[in-house]
């Protein structure tokens, strides 16, 4: 591997220590009952409220349609995912070390399947809290409706506008993948290069 593709390995691998320190992802609540707003977010091992009290109130108004409560240590994910992104910072400084095109491209392709396969979870995960509603205890009934919150972008549920984007630590899981394919760009180059 080049000298440029070891520096963007070890950026990529190092980035992925923000996923310990910043939160990877958060959904915001916009209602005109609560004109600062209610906030998720989603930390690699953990979930809580934008401000001190919002997952609490959360869960307060999600009792009345039905949902279920948001109970960070009940989700398996949070418990598992903090070892998975330790092991992927430890292949790509191996990458680093010895420098073997293949073990690049598998960096970033594991990357990359573990990241569609963390959307595809977050997405179930919201289908199951949206559409399983316990709706004998629920307060307020609406039927066929579903609350179930987007994965990027934004949605109108009932009269909250929710939004649903990448935070730090999310954004620098995407970066990592992308030096990392910058790296496998700058390999690839370089075969043509020398075969050219």
């Amino acid at each position: 591997m080049q000298r440029v593709s070891r520096i963007l390995m070890t950026v990529a691998s190092l980035l992925l220590l923000l996923a310990f320190v910043f939160p990877l992802w958060r959904i915001s609540l916009d209602a005109p009952q609560y004109p600062e707003g209610l906030g998720l977010r989603i930390w690699i091992n953990t979930i809580t409220g934008e401000k001190p009290h919002d997952l609490e109130n959360i869960n307060g108004l999600n009792h009345y349609i039905g949902m279920q409560k948001i109970v960070p240590d009940s989700i398996p994910e949070l418990v598992y995912m903090p070892y998975i992104v330790a092991v992927m910072i430890l292949f790509g400084l191996l990458v680093v070390a010895f420098g073997k095109r293949k073990l690049l491209y598998s960096w970033v392709v594991v990357m990359i399947l573990i990241s569609l396969a963390g959307l595809a979870d977050f997405y179930k995960w919201g289908y199951d809290y949206g559409h399983n509603l316990d709706t004998e205890h629920a307060a307020i009934k609406i039927p066929g409706m579903a609350y179930q919150p987007p994965v990027i972008g934004s949605k109108q549920i009932l009269n909250f506008k929710a939004f649903s984007f990448p935070d730090v630590g999310g954004l620098a899981i995407v970066l990592s993948i992308g030096l990392g394919f910058a790296a496998i760009v700058i390999e690839r180059r370089e075969d043509k290069n020398q075969n050219g």
